[in-house]
């Protein structure tokens, strides 16, 4: 009768801990006197990422001559940059101004969900821009047989399935575990690690997902791209001319940017948390940060200033004479 009563009280305690309170999102524990003002920079770039990228994506729906491919691609980065910015960001600068933020169980699952499968859909978009400039540059006749409508649908539900097949199991992996712990998070956002570093269980099966499975893709996509443009410069200093040269890398310039601002953060963030036990935490959470806030407005800055394109529209209405 006593082992029955006990076995009752531990299944209700396994249950009520899957259903836990709401977490406490505390910012970067060590620089909170300095919320105040490390707020103002992050609510500038937050409505920089807001207008650049609705600003892009109102242009390539509205302008029929920027309905080709690489636009397409560029505007699911533009769409995937707004999932990004207003799933993190305004969290973010609510709690530098207002203080500590409550945020409940399934809102953390919520955000957590959204903030990786936007970094997974980015770096998938990134590996389909950078085939489409392989297509451009080393098939130029037959682009537009090769990137055909059917193909790049293919692509984009490759791009979604793929990106939510990777991040949707941690969703499973962290309701499954127990939270008896304090539920203060000591960062601005819920992310997958962060989350089950609260949980009293083994996290091992958690630590190795969410290292492994992440790293093992953006590491592929990585190289896919490293081989892209291996032939993609191979191809452009085989062409004749110096001006074909300089026009074929024009058209991969913008692109290049965009890789080097959303990889080299990334990887710099993986590395410090895998080997600088040694830097302060908050150092962490203030790359983390920056790393959510700044690609998603610098991206529509780059495209707007190197895609010649995109640079006429958006000059064409205040200087209409100088365009022709």
């Amino acid at each position: 009768m006593r082992y029955i009563q006990s076995k009752t009280i531990m299944t209700t305690f396994n249950l009520s801990s899957f259903n836990s309170g709401p977490f406490i999102l505390l910012g970067i524990p060590g620089l909170e006197e300095f919320h105040v003002w490390i707020g103002i920079p992050f609510f500038i770039i937050y409505l920089v990422a807001l207008a650049g990228n609705s600003v892009l994506l109102y242009l390539i729906s509205m302008e029929r001559s920027l309905h080709q491919p690489m636009f397409f691609f560029l505007s699911m980065l533009a769409a995937t940059d707004l999932i990004l910015s207003n799933t993190c960001v305004p969290k973010t600068f609510s709690i530098f101004w207002l203080g500590p933020q409550e945020i409940t169980f399934s809102g953390c699952l919520t955000q957590m969900f959204f903030l990786h499968y936007s970094f997974a859909m980015d770096s998938a978009i990134l590996l389909a821009m950078a085939f489409d400039r392989y297509v451009a540059v080393c098939f130029p006749l037959r682009y537009t047989t090769i990137l055909t409508r059917q193909i790049i649908t293919k692509i984009v539900m490759a791009i979604v399935s793929r990106s939510f097949c990777i991040i949707f199991p941690c969703v499973f992996l962290l309701k499954r575990l127990p939270f008896c712990r304090t539920l203060i998070i000591p960062h601005t956002y819920c992310e997958h690690i962060g989350i089950a570093q609260l949980a009293c269980a083994d996290i091992s099966i958690n630590i190795w997902y969410g290292f492994a499975v992440p790293v093992m893709t953006v590491t592929s996509d990585l190289i896919l791209i490293g081989i892209s443009y291996t032939l993609i410069l191979r191809a452009i200093f085989n062409l004749p001319s110096r001006d074909a040269r300089q026009k074929a890398l024009n058209t991969c310039g913008s692109h290049v940017c965009v890789i080097l601002i959303f990889y080299t953060p990334a990887m710099f963030s993986v590395l410090t948390h895998r080997f600088g036990h040694n830097i302060p935490h908050s150092f962490h959470i203030l790359t983390a940060n920056l790393y959510v806030a700044i690609p998603p407005a610098l991206n529509p800055i780059i495209y707007g200033v190197k895609t010649k394109q995109i640079r006429e529209k958006i000059i064409l209405p205040f200087f209409p004479k100088g365009n022709h």
